[in-house]
């Protein structure tokens, strides 16, 4: 009980006497928790077809909120980097990320094939990265090498690829735009990652920075990337939401058009019955 105290304290007096990486560390904690209850409630506000996009984005924020909550824990008793709860928390997170772009996409024609080499890419570039993090000097180089192998195929994907051609063949003002941000978080928010793996010891940009701020760079970049993510899908949930619900506005205005018009054309019909009637009676 008094390790347990001492170790609450000791994260405390991080808090207090403001350490940065502490801070942001609670600060990816309680936002990451937050965006999750925000997606959760507003998949009521969206048609079926989006619920799934923004139960993912919840998903996505969820899950590193719990592990920003023990890694946060784990920073402030050891004040050492929670490296393995960060690859366990990448490891689910990003792959789910790959899953949002094919969900964007899939109101417009994505097939399965794509969702399945944005995932193989996605833990091709974790796992080779936690390998090189956690195997010394000597291999750290290779590994981010083939770990940047992956990224770059997602890089393609967005930029070139099927997620890119779709996007541009579905006439969708909002998707484009969606589309515009995403690649700016791949290209600019992920680029952090492979950057911080460089600082390392042995690596190509090691002694640039403190390796001790790498975890100050992850988590701003984590909170950036996961949160905006999910906000973009979101806007694109609720533009085509109104989008539909003016179609669908328009064209039942238009059925009782119609079906008023049918209403005099009978009732005229009828009316040029009944004035016939005596003529005909007349005649016979």
């Amino acid at each position: 009980m008094n390790l347990t105290l001492a170790a609450e304290l000791v994260g405390l007096d991080r808090i207090i006497n403001s350490d940065p990486v502490a801070i942001t560390f609670f600060i990816g904690y309680m936002a990451m928790f937050a965006s999750s209850v925000f997606f959760f409630v507003e998949r009521g506000s969206v048609d079926g077809k989006w619920k799934l996009s923004l139960l993912v984005s919840g998903l996505i924020t969820g899950i590193a909120a719990v592990h920003y909550y023990y890694m946060r824990d784990f920073y402030m008793q050891t004040g050492s980097s929670p490296t393995a709860f960060r690859y366990v928390d990448w490891t689910l997170t990003v792959p789910l990320m790959c899953v949002e772009f094919y969900l964007l996409t899939k109101p417009f024609g994505a097939k399965g094939g794509t969702l399945f080499k944005l995932i193989v890419a996605s833990l091709l570039m974790l796992v080779t990265g936690y390998i090189g993090e956690t195997s010394g000097i000597d291999n750290n180089i290779m590994w981010g090498i083939i770990s940047t192998l992956g990224y770059l195929y997602i890089v393609y994907e967005v930029f070139a690829g099927d997620v890119a051609k779709l996007a541009k063949d579905s006439n969708s003002p909002a998707l484009g735009n969606a589309m515009f941000l995403l690649k700016i978080f791949i290209t600019l928010g992920w680029s952090i990652y492979p950057i911080g793996y460089m600082v390392l010891p042995g690596n190509l940009l090691s002694g640039a920075f403190e390796v001790s701020s790498i975890d100050l760079f992850y988590n701003l970049a984590d909170a950036i990337n996961k949160i905006g993510f999910g906000l973009v899908i979101y806007s694109v949930a609720v533009a085509e939401t109104a989008k539909g619900k003016k179609s669908n506005s328009i064209i039942k205005n238009r059925l009782s058009v119609i079906g008023l018009a049918d209403s005099l054309f009978f009732l005229h019909s009828w009316r040029a019955t009944i004035i016939s009637l005596p003529v005909l009676a007349v005649l016979v």
